[in-house]
């Protein structure tokens, strides 16, 4: 189950709306995600920034994007989260952030998806 935060008790009826407004694969593919995502840890936080989904426990966690061709995961303190599953795929440049982007037809490795939201969540707590 997702909390709501008290500064953004609409956050989950956002995502809903945003869910519904892809009507496409994206949308049925970002309800995957995020029912991932949520699954992972009864404390996780829906919240609604920057006009995206972000799910948080102790600090964000994760982003998630809806682009033209992909639905992309960001997570902020990527770099520093083991992966030996190779999820990350985008931004792979930078020092801090890794993004996973999802395209029509990709699978979701679901266990080393929700290993990647336990290491964030690991992450946010120290």
């Amino acid at each position: 189950m997702t909390k709501a935060t008290p500064d953004a008790p609409n956050a989950t009826a956002l995502i809903d709306e945003r869910i519904a407004e892809l009507n496409d694969w994206r949308g049925t593919l970002l309800a995957q995600l995020r029912t991932i995502i949520t699954h992972a840890s009864p404390d996780i936080v829906e919240e609604w920034k920057w006009r995206v989904p972000v799910w948080s426990c102790n600090g964000i966690l994760c982003t998630g994007e809806s682009y033209k061709a992909t639905v992309k995961l960001t997570f902020p303190k990527g770099a520093s989260l083991p992966d030996p599953a190779h999820l990350f795929n985008a931004s792979l440049d930078g020092n801090t952030r890794r993004a996973i982007d999802f395209h029509l037809g990709d699978a979701i490795n679901e266990k080393a998806l929700t290993a990647l939201i336990r290491a964030a969540i690991k992450a946010n707590q120290k």
